[in-house]
């Protein structure tokens, strides 16, 4: 991938988004909700402070990570989709 962001933002490749609810029901394609979990794929250097100092980035590749539902930029490359957000629209990382 030819794709490096910049200061605090972070590529994601969306994780497929559950085919079965809790009580084992199989959902059709149409009632599916986007999925608002990703991998990281690239990190940017981090955020520039007011002061010129950079803040180093709370993620690395290959975190998978919980983002806004409404969060980022969708873009297709090389016929992959990936989504750009900033660091502060990822909400958790999943351990």
């Amino acid at each position: 991938m030819n794709l490096r962001p910049l200061e605090d933002h972070v590529v994601l490749k969306p994780l497929e988004a559950e085919d079965k609810t809790a009580g084992g029901i199989i959902l059709p394609d149409t009632a599916k909700e986007k999925s608002t979990k990703g991998e990281v794929v690239a990190v940017g250097k981090g955020k520039i402070l007011s002061s010129g100092k950079r803040v180093d980035p709370h993620v690395k590749k290959g975190d998978k990570v919980i983002y806004g539902k409404y969060s980022g930029t969708d873009v297709k490359i090389d016929g992959t989709e990936y989504k750009i957000v900033t660091e502060n629209e990822i909400l958790a990382v999943i351990v």
